[in-house]
């Protein structure tokens, strides 16, 4: 107990009052109406990037989705200013846990305007590939790993004062507040 009131006490998410944070999210949506969160990663190729669209009927599927434009210069995607637009190419549709009811995140490619995958757009290369061998059975897998991330860059709820986090094998695959906050 004592380990998580250290953790808890450096984060600044700590603070936030979860009073405000319940009104704001429990706010009633028009009838018809869903939050789509369309999620892509940015040209680092490490960061997550989002913004939401309010659509006028509920998606099933990715492909009712529609593509989504926006400013690539503002997070790494376009280098030149006065050819920046990028287009969100959905591919992947869930129910959003955070916002609830009928609203949904929407995983995304990015692509420039004239149709080229962006260079942090790994999956469409992925894809290529797999879809000439998907005759095949295949002999491997994937696997992606990710860690929340606190405003200081370091990860979400580990204590400031007590140096880097401790070895990977107590936060890998872990569940449970004490081992990995946020998951």
């Amino acid at each position: 107990l004592l380990s998580r009131s250290i953790h808890l006490e450096w984060s600044p998410n700590w603070k936030i009052s979860k009073k405000i944070w319940d009104r704001f999210s429990n706010l009633p949506i028009a009838n018809c109406k869903v939050q789509a969160t369309y999620i892509w990663i940015d040209g680092t190729g490490e960061n997550l990037r989002a913004k939401n669209r309010v659509l006028d009927f509920t998606p099933n599927s990715y492909k009712e989705c529609p593509n989504w434009d926006f400013d690539g210069s503002t997070t790494f995607l376009a280098d030149d200013p006065k050819h920046s637009d990028i287009i969100l190419c959905p591919v992947a549709l869930y129910n959003d846990p955070f916002q609830r009811g009928t609203n949904k995140l929407v995983l995304c490619e990015t692509y420039t305007s004239d149709g080229k995958p962006t260079k942090s757009n790994s999956r469409h290369c992925c894809m290529t590939f797999l879809n000439r061998v998907c005759d095949k059975e295949p002999m491997f897998g994937f696997k992606q790993t990710c860690m929340f991330m606190d405003t200081d860059k370091r990860p979400f709820g580990w204590p400031k004062q007590l140096g880097y986090p401790c070895p990977s094998e107590s936060h890998c695959y872990s569940v449970g507040a004490d081992k990995a906050l946020g998951r």
